[in-house]
């Protein structure tokens, strides 16, 4: 299949790294014009340079820093909400601060920039609007409770959305990643399973000690996941709207999500 966005523009938001910066480079890769986001600005416009594309540093977690996306990017074609925090902490320990903060960032960060772009797109007869969730929002990490809630809640809020256009060209969906090899994962697959072992072998005990309903045995790499997100950002997924679309390697043991 050929995906071709030219002619489309782009905001991904977290992307100066890890999933995020795949998904601006297969995008951008594939003709659309894309603008990419950070809290860093120089991190952002060195990155941005990097990829050949655009790039706004604003803190998407908060409300001004949505407004300041919104301001500088009035209308975009695809909307690829990605940004998204998580740290392995024990459930009785996690304080009020903590909940909020990631509610804030995971969520929040998406339903504003949602609720900016749509009503253009609507307008328009076209949009593509994606969620990134995880195989966390249907399997909950006992290690990660907090980031798994606000995942799950990603899958009602775009179904919801999906919901609110029907009927009008533009597609809302969220995207089911599994455990996937990026800067933070590697960095936490290293305090699970330690320093002796070569990263392949690290990954692999890693997933097969704490991750063992994986059917491909390892991480899967950010261009994995970029590739669905492509497509599902592309003309040929018009029929494809209020889904939970699963890239997880076959970590989620349902048939359905």
């Amino acid at each position: 299949m050929d995906i071709d966005l030219s002619g489309r523009t782009a905001f991904i938001s977290g992307s100066t790294q890890g999933i995020g910066r795949a998904i601006a480079a297969k995008l951008a890769g594939a003709g659309a014009a894309v603008t990419i986001n950070g809290r860093d600005a120089g991190k952002v416009a060195a990155v941005a340079d990097e990829l050949g594309v655009s790039g706004i540093a604003a803190d998407v977690g908060t409300a001004d820093g949505a407004r300041t996306v919104l301001e500088q990017l009035p209308a975009v074609d695809i909307l690829v909400n990605n940004l998204g925090i998580f740290a392995p902490t024990p459930v009785l320990e996690i304080d009020d601060d903590t909940w909020q903060r990631f509610w804030d960032v995971n969520v929040m960060s998406a339903i504003r920039l949602t609720r900016g772009y749509l009503p253009g797109m609507v307008e328009r007869g076209h949009g593509r609007v994606q969620f990134m969730a995880s195989d966390s929002a249907v399997a909950i990490p006992e290690e990660m409770v907090h980031y798994g809630v606000t995942k799950t809640a990603l899958l009602g809020v775009s179904r919801g959305f999906a919901k609110a256009v029907k009927g009008s060209g533009v597609t809302v969906n969220s995207v089911i990643a599994g455990p996937t090899h990026t800067e933070g994962v590697e960095d936490f697959v290293r305090e699970l399973v330690g320093d002796d072992l070569d990263w392949d072998a690290a990954q692999r005990k890693f997933v097969a000690e704490h991750r063992p309903n994986s059917l491909i045995g390892r991480l899967i790499e950010p261009d994995e996941i970029a590739n669905l997100v492509a497509y599902l950002s592309s003309d040929l997924a018009s029929a494809t709207t209020g889904g939970a679309v699963r890239v997880d390697g076959g970590y989620v043991d349902h048939i359905l999500p």
